[in-house]
């Protein structure tokens, strides 16, 4: 995969974006391993950009770990700013669940209702609700009312 290419002003952005963030990844003295850059792959599909702590005292090692690492991701160099690396690559849009249009299914509700004497305690009730039913305010369940509210021609000749 080639690496992405950021203008100074996106980068300026991703840096500032940055600077908060932790390292996620932490490459130690065996270097970048298949593991260590599946990890870093994972963490770039999250969360999009991260940083990496590179645990080596050589600026050119960590510098070629860094084009290594965009060459084999596809991702961008930020920022190379002592041991941490900041690699930064778009999240890629996930596919839309097949069932997004369905309805929500039954809940479970708690119906509470206090003792007329403030002597006893209260009961707790737990009810099944469907999609097509309401819980009132007095604690009954009903079903929910589809019609449309009447308008009266007063209002209708208004608006």
């Amino acid at each position: 995969m080639p690496a992405l290419t950021l203008s100074t002003s996106e980068r300026r952005t991703r840096r500032a974006d940055a600077h908060h963030l932790n390292p996620v990844v932490m490459v130690g003295g065996d270097g970048l391993t298949p593991s260590v850059v599946r990890e870093i792959d994972l963490a770039l599909q999250a969360h999009g950009l991260i940083k990496v702590r590179v645990f080596s005292d050589e600026r050119d090692t960590r510098e070629t770990m860094l084009a290594e690492l965009c060459e084999q991701l596809g991702a961008a160099p930020v920022q190379h700013i002592g041991k941490l690396l900041v690699l930064w690559r778009p999240i890629p849009e996930k596919a839309p669940e097949p069932d997004a249009d369905r309805k929500p299914g039954p809940r479970i509700v708690k119906i509470v209702s206090f003792s007329k004497s403030g002597n006893h305690r209260a009961t707790v009730k737990k009810v099944k609700v469907f999609g097509n039913q309401r819980v009132t305010a007095g604690g009954l369940v009903k079903r929910k009312d589809n019609k449309r509210v009447a308008i009266s021609p007063k209002k209708r000749s208004e608006g």
